[in-house]
This record gives C-alpha cells, structure tokens and sequence, in this order.
C-alpha cells in the first residue's frame, strides 16, 4: 500500500503528480487461475445444517476413531451383589421376626400358665383331696340320717 510520505515542495523535480482521470485505481487485479491438479485433495463434510460440503483434506478435521463394538448380552435385572446383600437383609429380618415370634410365644406361654393353667391345677388338686360324700351331694350309699332338733324356750317378761 502507499506509505505516507512527507510533503515535498513543488520545486523538487522528484515531486507525485496527481492525475484524477486516472482509472488504475479502479481497475481489477488480476485473477489466479487455480487448475486442478494444482489443488489438494478434497474431502466432503457435513456443515452446521447437515448438508454435505467439499474442504480441503489439510482443513478438515480430524477423523473420529471407530468405537470399540459394545458387549449387547442382556444384564440381569438386578445386580447379583444387590441380590446378596438383599437376600442377607431378608433372611435377617424373617430371622429376626421369627425369633421375636418365637419369644413372644414363650411370653405368652409363661403369662398363660401363671393366669389359667395354675388356676385350673388348683382346682384339680381340690377336686382330688375332697371326700367323697361331698361329691356326691352328701348321700353316701343308702344311708339316711335324719337329725330333728326341736328347741323350745319358753320366757315370760311380765
């Protein structure tokens, strides 16, 4: 481009001429021609918008390496750990309720005989040590005996 160049005095033979009819300045560079076997090699990319444009190979990004093949077997539904860990909380809880379950019934048990079944033994061992005659209402064999006391007072208050 033009430098800036200080100003010379018009005697000075060396000095620009200005010529405002000139067209140079408007004129068009010259054009490069660009033939084919000069350009590189052309690769074709997908744009922001999915179409498909050319760019220099050298421009180009970088190819993505192919990813490995994934293994597609089907995993269990659950993990096998969780499974463990899971049978282990259950086991232990149906442990633990059959345990309580079984202490609770000798709970009972215990409370039961010290209410009922005492009472009921009790009652066995009188009914075993009482006599015979009052299980039987009194009346032992064919033996009546009648007793008839007659008690007669007599007072006078006057």
């Amino acid at each position: 481009m033009n430098e800036h160049l200080p100003a010379l005095r018009p005697d000075t033979p060396t000095a620009p001429a200005h010529d405002p009819a000139s067209l140079d300045l408007y004129a068009p560079a010259p054009a490069a021609v660009e033939l084919a076997a000069e350009r590189g090699p052309v690769v074709w990319v997908p744009d922001a918008y999915g179409r498909m444009v050319p760019m220099p190979k050298h421009l180009a990004p970088p190819p993505m390496p192919m990813p490995e093949p994934r293994d597609l077997t089907p995993l269990p539904l659950v993990d096998p750990i969780a499974q463990r860990f899971l049978g282990a909380g259950l086991g232990g809880g149906a442990l633990a309720a059959g345990v309580g379950y079984g202490i609770g019934e000798v709970i009972n048990a215990a409370a039961g005989f010290t209410s009922g079944a005492a009472m009921w033994i009790a009652l066995a061992v009188l009914a075993w040590r009482m006599p015979a005659r009052a299980l039987s209402g009194g009346r032992n064999g064919s033996t009546v005996h009648i007793r008839k006391a007659v008690i007669k007072r007599s007072t006078f208050n006057g």
